[in-house]
């Protein structure tokens, strides 16, 4: 049984938690998150206060190495890439993550 939290997880956490049917919450939920995969895509930053912001970041191209093949380089291309900077209560909420069981894989 894995840890992560589903697309699914959090459209039965607020179905559960308000009176709306279960349809309208899946529909809400992917309505955000293609707002926030459209914007992104535009390559527009997506600032969620009190969460955090998702940065579209462009990564130079840069000469790689096939681990199978290390004789041969490879190109890896200019890219554009996400990155997540949590925000300063999520940050708060980490503090109180017990590290040790992620580290041992529990």
């Amino acid at each position: 049984m894995s840890n992560n939290l589903t697309k699914r997880d959090i459209v039965l956490d607020i179905y559960e938690k308000t009176d709306f049917a279960q349809k309208e919450v899946r529909e809400t939920v992917q309505l955000t998150l293609d707002a926030i995969a459209n914007a992104l895509s535009e390559g527009r930053n997506v600032e969620l206060r009190n969460f955090g912001v998702f940065e579209v970041q462009v990564r130079k191209s840069r000469i790689g190495r096939n681990p199978n093949k290390p004789e041969t380089d490879v190109v890896i291309p200019t890219r554009a890439v996400i990155k997540f900077k949590a925000g300063k209560e999520l940050k708060a909420k980490l503090k109180d993550l017990d590290v040790e069981s992620l580290q041992n894989g529990k």
